[in-house]
């Protein structure tokens, strides 16, 4: 076998590695071809790059975590809350509050007043509705029948309830809002007037609503982001006379309050720590 060889300083040929001893090893240095140099622009550029990939990365995935919340809002809690009330359908033969005997098909109906002997079948558009179910409080515009809570009428009768915010609180949901303050959804149930702008017949009333969680959760349901139209409509939107198209949800994305009446009231703001404005939706059931 040929013994390795290099060259040394201070030998006039090649010296075998083997001759070397520890002195001149320690003088040994490695000899680099070429000088010490800077950075180029082609290296400089792709840092920049690389910086700016992942700064849209973070951006992007604000919008990522916060669509997958509000996904996660309709099919645990809408979703769920709707498959209680059909639940409740299938094993009662009667919407939540309706009459088992005699039912009305109607939310609460057991709490219809009959008002000169008013049957089904005949002009519904002028009845007084019966008041709302809800599992406590009363959501925005509607009245409460304080006899029949919403956790009361589904347990009685075996019916599943999503778990809300916790046991009592079926019917409620914490989520942030888009400038990171906490909201509260809020579902009840009523029956609604043929012609009522906010969906006829059983409707599943959602209140805390954000303008952006309502585009989304009516872009899901619906397919399209319209406040008019749909099973999912905004709750105080007025019918169009003129036939045209639905309306967008129009909504400011932020909320103030009132130095002196505590009330709130819209603002042409946009600041991170405002509280931001909610709405009302129904949501029309099948049964």
């Amino acid at each position: 076998m040929v013994p390795l060889q290099c060259v040394f300083p201070g030998f006039a040929g090649p010296t075998p590695l083997s001759l070397i001893d520890g002195k001149n090893m320690r003088s040994f240095k490695h000899v680099s071809p070429r000088g010490q140099r800077g950075f180029t622009l082609v290296e400089i550029s792709l840092v920049l790059v690389v910086i700016g990939l992942i700064l849209g990365a973070v951006s992007i995935g604000k919008d990522i975590q916060r669509n997958a919340e509000y996904t996660k809002i309709k099919q645990k809690f809408v979703d769920q809350w709707a498959s209680a009330y059909n639940g409740h359908y299938l094993r009662t033969g009667a919407v939540v509050g309706d009459s088992q005997i005699q039912p009305r098909l109607m939310v609460n109906g057991n709490a219809y007043a009959v008002v000169a002997d008013l049957v089904s079948g005949q002009d519904m558009t002028s009845v007084t509705p019966p008041k709302a179910i809800c599992q406590g409080g009363t959501a925005p515009g509607m009245s409460r029948d304080a006899e029949l809570i919403l956790h009361r009428e589904m347990d009685r009768h075996g019916i599943r309830m999503p778990p809300g915010r916790a046991e009592g609180f079926e019917d409620r949901y914490a989520y942030l809002d888009t400038n990171g303050n906490p909201q509260e959804l809020q579902v009840c149930f009523q029956w609604n007037n043929p012609g009522n702008p906010a969906s006829s017949g059983n409707v599943m009333v959602i209140s805390g609503l954000t303008p952006d969680l309502a585009r989304a959760l009516d872009q899901m349901i619906d397919g399209k982001a319209d406040s008019r139209e749909g099973l999912f409509r905004k709750y105080d939107i007025a019918n169009d006379s003129d036939g045209e198209p639905g309306v967008e949800w129009a909504a400011n994305n932020t909320q103030a309050y009132g130095s002196t009446t505590g009330t709130a009231i819209d603002t042409d703001q946009n600041l991170d720590e405002d509280q931001v404005i909610t709405v009302v939706a129904t949501y029309k059931m099948n049964q």
